[in-house]
C-alpha cells in the first residue's frame, strides 16, 4: 500500500481540526466574512504558483466549465461558510462529530451513484470509525454527540457534510481535467466572487478594517493551509485511493480536534477519550486496507 496518499491525507485531518479550533476562535466575525478573507488570501498565494497553467489551461476550463463552476462552489466556497456559520451555533467538537459523518455519506452515494462495491469488513470500518468518533465527543467534558434538540448549528453542518460529498464525488470524475495549480487558482477566483455579495451583506465593509492582529493571524492560517495546502495534498491522495477511502480519515478529525484542544485550550483528555480514540483508528484501518491476495 503507497504510504504517500494516506500521509498526505493526515496532514488534512491535522489542517481541518486547525480549521474549527481557528474558525470557532473568530466566532465573533460574520462567517461568509471570514470565507471571504480565506478565499482572498488563498488567491494572493496561488497566482503566483498557478497563472501560467491557468493561462494554458483556459480552453479546458471554458470547455468543462460545469464541474469547475461546481468544484470551486461546493469545496472551496460553501463549505467552509457553512462551517464557521455552523460555529455560531454549536462547538468546535460537535462540529468535528458531524463531519465525520461524511465517510458514511461518502459510502453510501457511491454505491448507489457510480456502482462501487464494497466488502463486508469495509463497511464494518466505517460503522466502527464513525462509533469511535461518537465516544471521543461524547466522553468529553460537556459535549453532547447527538442533541436531543437540533440547533441550527447542526442542521447547517448537516449541509456541509452534504456539499463536501458532492465535492468529492465530482473531484474523482473531473479533476484530473484540470492543472493542479491553475485549477484551484479558478476556483478561488469563482469562489471568491461568490462569496463577495454575501460578506458584503453581512457587512464585511465594515468588519474588516477592525481586524485585530490576532484576527488576521487566524484568517492568514485559513488562507493559506485549509484553502490551499490541504485542498492540494486531498485532491491528489482522493485520485489514488478514491472518495470512499479518503473520506474515512474525516473520521479522525474528533481525535485531532480533541488533540489540539489540550494541546491550544489545556483542556484535559480523559482515559475514555483515548480508548475511543483507538477504536477510530481500528476503524479507519479496517476500511482503508487493501484485501488478501487469494
Amino acid at each position: 500500500m503507497a504510504l504517500r496518499p494516506h500521509l498526505f491525507l493526515l496532514l488534512v485531518v491535522a489542517i481541518f481540526s486547525g480549521n474549527l479550533l481557528v474558525g470557532k476562535a473568530l466566532a465573533s466575525l460574520p462567517p461568509f466574512t471570514i470565507s471571504l478573507g480565506r478565499v482572498f488570501i488563498a488567491l494572493l498565494v496561488m497566482l503566483p504558483l498557478g497563472w501560467h497553467q491557468a493561462r494554458r489551461g483556459w480552453p479546458v476550463f471554458r470547455r468543462h466549465w460545469r464541474p469547475l463552476l461546481g468544484l470551486a462552489l461546493s469545496g472551496v466556497a460553501f463549505f467552509n461558510a457553512l462551517i464557521y456559520a455552523a460555529l455560531k451555533f454549536t462547538s468546535a467538537t460537535n462540529v468535528a462529530i458531524l463531519e465525520s459523518l461524511i465517510p458514511v455519506v461518502t459510502l453510501v452515494l457511491s454505491v448507489l451513484l457510480l456502482g462501487e462495491r464494497f466488502r463486508a469488513l469495509q463497511w464494518f470500518g466505517v460503522v466502527l470509525s464513525l462509533g469511535g468518533a461518537i465516544a471521543v465527543i461524547a466522553a468529553g467534558s460537556g459535549a453532547v454527540a447527538m442533541p436531543g434538540g437540533i440547533n441550527p448549528g447542526d442542521l447547517i453542518m448537516l449541509l456541509a457534510v452534504l456539499v463536501w460529498v458532492g465535492y468529492s464525488l465530482l473531484v474523482k470524475e473531473h479533476m484530473a481535467r484540470f492543472p493542479r495549480y491553475g485549477g484551484l487558482l479558478v476556483m478561488l477566483v469563482v469562489a471568491n466572487l461568490a462569496l463577495a455579495p454575501i460578506a458584503l451583506l453581512e457587512g464585511a465593509g465594515q468588519e474588516i478594517p477592525r481586524l485585530t492582529a490576532q484576527e488576521l493571524a487566524g484568517l492568514a492560517y485559513l488562507g493559506i493551509f485549509p484553502s490551499v495546502v490541504a485542498l492540494l495534498l486531498y485532491n491528489s491522495a482522493l485520485a489514488d485511493i478514491g472518495p470512499t477511502r479518503a473520506s474515512i480519515y474525516l473520521n479522525l478529525l474528533p481525535v485531532f480536534t480533541m488533540l489540539g484542544a489540550w494541546w491550544l485550550l489545556g483542556e484535559r483528555i480523559l482515559p475514555v477519550q483515548v480508548v475511543a480514540s483507538l477504536v477510530v483508528v481500528v476503524g479507519v484501518w479496517l476500511t482503508i486496507a487493501p484485501p488478501r491476495a487469494p
